[in-house]
């Protein structure tokens, strides 16, 4: 418990060494606010977590979502795909990804994990992050199991109420 709460302070002294920094930094530039000031704070990689940790971030959720949309999607042109807000309600993200042409397996992993990972990075206060994708062609042959139970269940349920 010594070596976690040692780690704890370490934390909470990197961040609070560099907001004074941004706050000198800041300070010397002229025409600087404190609007600015704390705009540049929430901005930072290191103090923006600890701002977060204590809710004193001075961006919304919805706005850091959208913000980490933005970078992702920088990422994402040189894949030809496209992500786009579903929904965001009471702390559940719902993204969806539009690949061009058929992206498979491991390109649909690392597509996903572009957009995970630039929206975690803004906004790891989430409570839930889904991304959903189209479906992968079948063309494979491979048939999920579940989409047989479905379709058995279906069918097997008719002839039971047709019985009837």
């Amino acid at each position: 418990s010594r070596d976690l709460v040692q780690l704890l302070m370490d934390v909470h002294r990197a961040g609070l060494e560099r907001i004074m920094e941004l706050v000198f930094q800041a300070g010397s530039e002229s025409g600087a606010s404190g609007p600015a000031i704390i705009d540049r704070l929430g901005q930072d990689p290191i103090v923006r977590n600890l701002l977060l940790l204590y809710s004193l971030h001075p961006d919304d959720l919805e706005t850091r979502v959208l913000r980490a949309l933005d970078i992702a999607r920088a990422r994402l042109r040189k894949f030809d795909c496209r992500v786009e807000l579903v929904s965001l309600h009471e702390g559940a993200v719902q993204l969806r990804l539009h690949p061009a042409g058929h992206a498979r397996g491991s390109t649909m992993k690392e597509l996903r994990s572009i957009v995970e990972g630039a929206v975690y990075d803004l906004a790891p206060d989430l409570i839930s992050l889904t991304t959903l994708a189209p479906e992968e062609d079948s063309s494979s042959g491979f048939v999920p199991l579940e989409s047989l139970l479905k379709h058995s269940l279906a069918v097997h349920g008719a002839h039971v109420d047709g019985a009837d």
